[in-house]
């Protein structure tokens, strides 16, 4: 039972330095990016790789309020890209 504890505790391990790694790459790219649909694209990935953190945070801690949490900016994050697309697209985000 110990063994299959430290496996557990291994990949979350090893999934927090991957989605890290990911999150600071997606912050270059933020950064560096030469269009803004490069910048759009690099904040949604990073909304989605803090997402992937909070879940991380949740089973490693072994809360569930971190799931809703995640799913709050889930829907914050597609919302404020979407909104971000059209005010690139268009100039106005309400119709």
């Amino acid at each position: 039972m110990t063994q299959e504890l430290d496996i557990v505790q291994l990949s979350v391990i090893i999934a927090f330095a991957a989605l890290s790694v990911s999150q600071v790459m997606a912050m270059v790219r933020l950064v560096i990016g030469p269009s803004v649909g490069d910048r759009i694209l690099s904040l949604d990935t990073m909304v989605v790789n803090a997402i992937g953190l909070i879940v991380l945070l949740g089973i490693s801690q072994g809360t569930q309020i971190y799931f809703e949490v995640a799913m709050i900016i889930a829907m914050l994050g597609f919302v404020s890209t979407v909104a971000l697309a059209r005010f690139v697209l268009r100039g106005d985000i309400i119709e």
